[in-house]
Protein backbone atom coordinates (compact mmCIF):
# COMPACT_ATOMS: atom_id res chain seq x y z
CA UNK A 1 0.00 0.00 0.00
CA UNK A 2 1.25 3.49 -0.85
CA UNK A 3 2.34 5.83 1.92
CA UNK A 4 1.60 9.52 2.24
CA UNK A 5 3.34 12.15 4.34
CA UNK A 6 1.13 14.24 6.63
CA UNK A 7 2.63 17.43 8.13
CA UNK A 8 3.15 17.08 11.89
CA UNK A 9 5.73 19.74 12.92
CA UNK A 10 6.48 22.72 10.66
CA UNK A 11 9.92 24.01 9.83
CA UNK A 12 9.08 27.23 11.71
CA UNK A 13 8.05 25.30 14.84
CA UNK A 14 11.24 23.23 14.69
CA UNK A 15 13.42 26.34 14.44
CA UNK A 16 11.65 28.01 17.40
CA UNK A 17 11.99 24.79 19.44
CA UNK A 18 15.71 24.46 18.68
CA UNK A 19 16.28 28.08 19.69
CA UNK A 20 14.38 27.56 22.98
CA UNK A 21 16.35 24.41 23.78
CA UNK A 22 19.66 26.15 23.08
CA UNK A 23 18.69 29.03 25.38
CA UNK A 24 17.75 26.60 28.17
CA UNK A 25 21.05 24.74 27.78
CA UNK A 26 22.97 28.03 27.81
CA UNK A 27 21.25 29.06 31.06
CA UNK A 28 22.12 25.77 32.77
CA UNK A 29 25.70 25.38 31.59
CA UNK A 30 26.82 28.95 32.22
CA UNK A 31 30.61 28.95 32.12
CA UNK A 32 30.99 25.17 31.75
CA UNK A 33 31.97 23.70 28.36
CA UNK A 34 30.20 20.40 27.72
CA UNK A 35 31.09 17.62 25.38
CA UNK A 36 28.08 17.25 23.09
CA UNK A 37 27.36 13.70 21.92
CA UNK A 38 24.94 13.24 19.03
CA UNK A 39 23.21 9.97 18.21
CA UNK A 40 23.46 9.08 14.54
CA UNK A 41 21.94 9.08 12.13
CA UNK A 42 18.65 10.70 13.12
CA UNK A 43 19.99 13.52 15.29
CA UNK A 44 22.62 14.93 12.93
CA UNK A 45 20.52 17.82 11.58
CA UNK A 46 19.10 18.70 15.00
CA UNK A 47 22.58 18.48 16.54
CA UNK A 48 24.04 20.87 13.94
CA UNK A 49 21.21 23.39 14.35
CA UNK A 50 21.30 23.13 18.15
CA UNK A 51 25.02 23.78 18.58
CA UNK A 52 24.86 26.70 16.13
CA UNK A 53 22.19 28.28 18.35
CA UNK A 54 24.08 27.66 21.60
CA UNK A 55 26.21 30.42 23.11
CA UNK A 56 27.83 28.00 25.56
CA UNK A 57 31.38 27.11 24.51
CA UNK A 58 31.49 23.46 23.48
CA UNK A 59 34.52 21.42 24.48
CA UNK A 60 34.02 18.98 21.60
CA UNK A 61 31.38 17.18 19.56
CA UNK A 62 31.30 13.39 19.43
CA UNK A 63 29.03 11.01 17.54
CA UNK A 64 27.55 7.70 18.62
CA UNK A 65 25.73 5.42 16.20
CA UNK A 66 23.02 3.05 17.38
CA UNK A 67 20.41 1.03 15.54
CA UNK A 68 17.17 -0.59 16.62
CA UNK A 69 14.98 -0.14 13.54
CA UNK A 70 16.90 -1.42 10.53
CA UNK A 71 14.54 -1.02 7.59
CA UNK A 72 11.39 -1.48 9.70
CA UNK A 73 8.95 1.12 11.02
CA UNK A 74 8.91 -0.34 14.53
CA UNK A 75 11.81 -0.94 16.89
CA UNK A 76 13.23 -4.44 16.91
CA UNK A 77 13.75 -4.08 20.66
CA UNK A 78 17.43 -4.93 20.18
CA UNK A 79 19.85 -2.01 20.22
CA UNK A 80 23.11 -2.39 18.33
CA UNK A 81 26.08 -0.11 18.90
CA UNK A 82 27.41 0.50 15.40
CA UNK A 83 29.93 3.20 16.38
CA UNK A 84 31.02 3.95 19.93
CA UNK A 85 33.19 6.63 21.49
CA UNK A 86 36.91 6.53 22.29
CA UNK A 87 37.56 5.26 25.83
CA UNK A 88 38.00 7.84 28.55
CA UNK A 89 37.16 11.01 26.61
CA UNK A 90 34.12 11.74 28.80
CA UNK A 91 35.74 11.11 32.20
CA UNK A 92 35.11 14.01 34.59
CA UNK A 93 33.54 16.11 31.82
CA UNK A 94 30.07 17.64 31.50
CA UNK A 95 28.27 15.69 28.79
CA UNK A 96 25.12 16.54 26.83
CA UNK A 97 23.55 13.66 24.88
CA UNK A 98 21.51 14.87 21.88
CA UNK A 99 18.75 12.65 20.45
CA UNK A 100 16.27 13.29 17.66
CA UNK A 101 13.52 11.31 19.40
CA UNK A 102 12.93 9.26 22.52
CA UNK A 103 10.52 6.53 21.51
CA UNK A 104 10.63 3.20 23.35
CA UNK A 105 13.58 4.53 25.32
CA UNK A 106 15.70 1.46 24.56
CA UNK A 107 18.25 3.22 22.35
CA UNK A 108 18.42 6.22 24.64
CA UNK A 109 18.91 4.02 27.72
CA UNK A 110 21.72 2.19 25.91
CA UNK A 111 23.38 5.49 24.94
CA UNK A 112 23.09 6.83 28.49
CA UNK A 113 24.61 3.66 29.94
CA UNK A 114 27.53 3.81 27.47
CA UNK A 115 28.20 7.41 28.45
CA UNK A 116 27.78 6.82 32.21
CA UNK A 117 30.37 4.02 32.00
CA UNK A 118 32.97 6.68 31.17
CA UNK A 119 32.21 8.47 34.47
CA UNK A 120 31.33 11.98 33.28
CA UNK A 121 31.09 14.81 35.83
CA UNK A 122 27.48 15.32 34.67
CA UNK A 123 25.23 13.82 32.02
CA UNK A 124 22.10 15.45 30.60
CA UNK A 125 19.76 14.46 27.77
CA UNK A 126 18.36 16.78 25.11
CA UNK A 127 15.76 15.40 22.72
CA UNK A 128 13.91 17.26 20.01
CA UNK A 129 10.96 14.87 20.19
CA UNK A 130 9.35 12.59 22.74
CA UNK A 131 6.86 9.83 21.98
CA UNK A 132 5.85 8.74 25.52
CA UNK A 133 3.04 6.41 24.37
CA UNK A 134 5.69 3.96 23.12
CA UNK A 135 7.98 4.06 26.16
CA UNK A 136 9.26 0.68 27.37
CA UNK A 137 11.92 1.93 29.78
CA UNK A 138 11.78 5.11 31.89
CA UNK A 139 13.85 8.00 30.54
CA UNK A 140 14.31 11.47 32.01
CA UNK A 141 14.66 14.12 29.32
CA UNK A 142 16.39 17.21 30.72
CA UNK A 143 15.77 19.36 27.65
CA UNK A 144 12.65 18.39 25.71
CA UNK A 145 11.55 20.01 22.49
CA UNK A 146 8.12 18.60 21.63
CA UNK A 147 5.89 15.69 22.58
CA UNK A 148 4.33 13.95 19.60
CA UNK A 149 1.66 11.25 19.16
CA UNK A 150 2.45 7.61 18.48
CA UNK A 151 3.01 7.86 14.74
CA UNK A 152 5.93 6.87 12.56
CA UNK A 153 7.67 10.08 11.52
CA UNK A 154 10.18 11.23 8.93
CA UNK A 155 11.99 14.44 8.10
CA UNK A 156 14.50 16.73 9.78
CA UNK A 157 16.97 13.86 10.07
CA UNK A 158 14.57 11.02 10.80
CA UNK A 159 14.02 8.45 8.11
CA UNK A 160 12.10 5.51 6.74
CA UNK A 161 14.61 3.02 5.37
CA UNK A 162 17.13 5.89 4.87
CA UNK A 163 14.67 8.08 2.94
CA UNK A 164 13.17 11.52 3.80
CA UNK A 165 15.96 12.71 6.15
CA UNK A 166 16.44 15.88 4.08
CA UNK A 167 12.91 17.22 4.59
CA UNK A 168 12.97 20.50 6.55
CA UNK A 169 9.79 19.67 8.54
CA UNK A 170 8.51 16.54 10.32
CA UNK A 171 5.78 14.38 8.82
CA UNK A 172 3.86 11.36 9.97
CA UNK A 173 3.82 8.45 7.54
CA UNK A 174 0.25 7.33 6.87
CA UNK A 175 -1.21 4.58 4.70
CA UNK A 176 -2.23 6.11 1.40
Amino acid sequence: MAKRLVPLVSEREILATVKRLAQNIDQDYGDRSPIVVGVLKGAFIFLADLIRQMQTPIRRVELLRLSSYGSETTSSGEVKVLMGLPEGILAHQDVLLVEDIVDTGLSTATALELLKAQQPASLKLCSLLDKPDRRRVPITIDYLGLTIPDRFIVGYGTDMDEQYRQLPAIYSVEDG
